[in-house]
């Protein structure tokens, strides 16, 4: 609805004033859709980014419980092991010594001999089982090993993924801080007139008053106020990794009179051009990463009309290798 009704305002100024030829409002509406789309995608890819990195966290941890409760049983899987084995080695000396008796107590008596053949056969039994019971643990063993290696292996994967994600976000954190400090210090001299420059979700926020830039209720931007918008242009001349999207925000007092900014809909916009057209024209910065925009008195920052009259510079990291990452999962 927001789009609709900016959409008629620009025609209904198009239509009266005739300023604007048709192509170029046909560019502006396509600028102004696709910085709707763009950041409808940013934001849409940031929250599954993060989301991304929560569930394979979570996955992660899961791993590491499983990969310790399978080293768990395959230590008492060994112990078992080698507790059978042992076992066995006795049963099979004590089948040996049997044997053996059994061999020099031929020549006694039939009693004798049958009571010493059925001890034997026990022994062969018990024997027999032994062996079962060792092959079916070594089998076992193998099976633990085999999926203990697989878990290794998953866990080695999902941590280096993670690890990777973190190092990008890191390198984005650091850089969109580096990008703020630059415009501070380029703007510095603007400070205590209405400018601030933040840095909030990996994005850098350069925020000016309207008293720096433009009379009341007026589009054209004052001396004092282009000086500042060169110097944030010039900073960001040979930017390529970046978007920057230019915003025009008004207060809610309705606008006077017949002419034009007809209300506060055209008149957030026309300043937000007026903002772009000074930083193309006075520097080198690519117009493929401008976008202007406005957002007339629906985002309001306080109570302070003043402050809620403004321009923001929004400088937003491009994330295509995370994106990369996250697509080639």
């Amino acid at each position: 609805m927001k789009q609709f009704i900016s959409l008629i305002c620009l025609i209904i100024v198009l239509t009266i004033v005739g300023c604007v030829p048709a192509r170029k409002y046909e560019e502006l509406e396509a600028k102004y859709n696709k910085s709707l789309a763009d950041a409808e995608l940013f934001k849409t890819k940031s929250q599954d980014c993060e989301a991304e990195k929560l569930e394979i966290e979570s996955q992660l941890t899961e791993l590491k419980k499983k990969h310790a409760i399978v080293s768990e049983d395959l230590a008492n899987l060994e112990r078992s092991y080698k507790e059978t084995l042992r076992q066995y080695e006795e049963i099979k000396e004590n089948h040996k010594i049997l044997k053996d008796q059994y061999d020099a107590l031929l020549k006694l008596s039939e009693r004798e001999s049958q009571l010493l053949g059925k001890e034997l056969d026990a022994a062969r039994l018990e024997l027999q089982k032994k062996e079962d019971e060792l092959n079916r643990l070594a089998t076992e063993l193998n099976q633990k090993e085999d999926r203990l290696a697989q878990l290794q292996t998953d866990l080695e994967s999902r941590e280096k993924r993670v690890n990777e994600l973190e190092d990008i976000i890191s390198k984005k954190d650091a850089a969109a801080e580096a990008l703020r400090q630059k415009i501070a210090n380029a703007l510095l001299g603007f400070k205590d007139k209405g400018l601030t420059v933040e840095e909030k979700d990996g994005k850098v926020y350069v925020s000016m008053e309207a008293k720096l830039l433009f009379a009341s209720g007026k589009t054209d931007v004052g001396s004092e106020g282009k000086k500042a918008i060169v110097q944030l242009a010039k900073a960001l001349e040979g930017q390529e990794d970046i978007d920057v999207l230019v915003e025009g925000h008004t207060d809610t007092d309705e606008m006077r009179g017949s002419g034009h900014p007809k209300d506060n809909w055209e008149l957030s916009v026309l300043r937000a051009t007026a903002v772009v057209k000074i930083m193309t024209s006075s520097s080198s910065i690519d117009p493929k990463i401008l976008t202007a925009a406005g957002r007339s008195k629906f985002i309001p920052i306080g109570e302070d009309k003043a402050k809620n009259r403004r321009i923001e510079v929004i400088l937003i990291p491009k994330l295509t290798e995370l994106f990369e990452i996250i697509s080639n999962d």
